[in-house]
């Protein structure tokens, strides 16, 4: 190992052979098996600028770890430096001012744990071994937004290393275009060591509501849950889940459970439900309920796409599911309240946001599945409006952002990573 002195800080480097090296750099999508020169496991912020500075004075293409969770892999640069912020993953909650401390490195599960013992959450993703910086930087949608916005609507202030290894604060009032660009407009601009997060009390219980019914009333059923989604409340996130032997619509209810019976009442009404499942959890529970225990040893791919509206059309083409995973999510609420122009994260008027993916072992099955997925997604194209950028899987930002934005994302990198030191990631290229 080789140690890196700054002032009282030690950065240790782990190298190809070293004890830790190949834990470190497996990530979430087992396709990616890629070795960086070095990884830097960094326990403070003055530790990430050191090994941002190293990186570019041994000319080393930097990689950013948190939770590891990109289908891509940016994380992990083969011959690279990959910066390591897991060891960063502390969190502090004031439960009088309902704010958060959330280090870089931390995961969703950490930051809701530590606020859940308060009766307290911000919004977060659904799976909790995902990283807090890497979500909330794309935008970061969960069960919570619909009620408070994105995780990066949630965020007061963030700290940040730049490409030169400075560590500089944005905020309403520091950097605001800084502060603009990073909520929603992913790793671009720096590494972020630091958010502050505001917090709402939800108390401690969460509803999932699932109703299955058969392949022959799919289409009915989900264009009646379209035209339910159109005046849920808040609380709700409807959710619905499509295979070709039929389809499971629910939603997921956090907060006030006033008006759930209601809601529970219409669901029955949809159709002929061959399966229903109405559980009361702990909201830690649904946080983690879609985790994989072994979720590190699969190959994976997605693809996503923004449904601005679900035509009938685009419903038929969404049930000629050829066997893989395909949900939708609905958006609107609080995420459509905030102004577009008041952050980099675009789309706002999206309805229901799609993903198909899929996941498996054997190598040499890669083809056959990406290239269904491919198919399958690409059948979609014509009714989709945007992407979220946390699902870009190596196509261009510009399915995330509109023109204008994309412009002035473009001025804001060339400001503060003019060189493109931060590239692995959805990357907006400097003008």
């Amino acid at each position: 190992m080789t140690a890196i002195q700054l002032q009282t800080e030690t950065l240790i480097l782990i190298r190809d052979g070293e004890p830790g090296y190949d834990e470190a750099r497996s990530v979430w999508n087992a396709m990616v098996d890629r070795r960086p020169a070095a990884i830097a496991r960094c326990h403070t912020t003055a530790d990430v600028a050191a090994a941002v500075r190293y990186g570019r004075r041994h000319d080393l293409e930097i990689g950013v770890r948190c939770g590891g969770h990109s289908i891509a892999g940016h994380a992990v640069p083969d011959g690279g430096l990959m910066i390591d912020l897991t060891p960063m993953s502390e969190v502090w909650v004031d439960p009088d001012r309902r704010l958060a401390w959330v280090q870089g490195g931390a995961l969703l599960g950490e930051l809701d744990r530590a606020a859940q013992q308060h009766g307290l959450a911000t919004t977060a993703g659904n799976v909790s071994h995902t990283g807090v910086g890497g979500l909330t930087l794309g935008g970061g949608m969960g069960w919570l937004a619909r009620q408070f916005g994105l995780a990066c609507d949630n965020v007061v202030r963030y700290e940040m290393v730049t490409a030169t290894g400075d560590i500089v604060y944005a905020s309403a009032t520091e950097n605001p275009d800084l502060f603009w660009g990073l909520r929603g407009g992913g790793g671009n601009f720096g590494i972020v060591t630091s958010f502050e997060f505001r917090l709402h009390a939800i108390g401690t219980r969460a509803l999932i509501a699932e109703f299955t019914y058969p392949a022959a009333e799919s289409f009915a059923v989900l264009r009646a849950w379209r035209e339910l989604n159109a005046t849920a409340p808040r609380q709700a996130t409807f959710t619905a889940s499509i295979r070709g032997d039929g389809i499971t619509v629910g939603f997921v209810w956090v907060g006030d459970l006033a008006g759930r019976e209601q809601l529970l009442q219409a669901f029955d009404g949809l159709g002929q439900v061959v399966a229903k499942s109405i559980e009361e959890i702990p909201y830690l529970t649904l946080q983690s309920r879609d985790d994989s225990i072994q979720g590190h040893r699969y190959r994976r791919y997605w693809k996503g796409h923004y449904f601005k509206a679900l035509t009938d059309d685009a419903i038929r083409a969404l049930l000629r599911n050829p066997g893989v995973g395909a949900s939708l999510q609905a958006y609107g609420g609080a995420i459509s309240d905030v102004s577009d122009e008041a952050a980099a994260f675009s789309q706002r008027d999206t309805l229901f946001e799609f993903v198909t993916a899929t996941r498996w072992e054997d190598p040499a099955d890669d083809e056959e599945r990406i290239a269904t997925i491919r198919v399958y997604a690409a059948t979609l194209d014509q009714y989709a409006g945007g992407a979220y950028l946390n699902t870009l899987n190596g196509e261009s930002v510009r399915r995330a952002f509109p023109p204008a934005k994309l412009a002035r994302l473009t001025a804001l990198k060339t400001t503060w990573d003019p060189h493109n030191t931060f590239h692995l990631n959805q990357n907006i290229k400097p003008a």
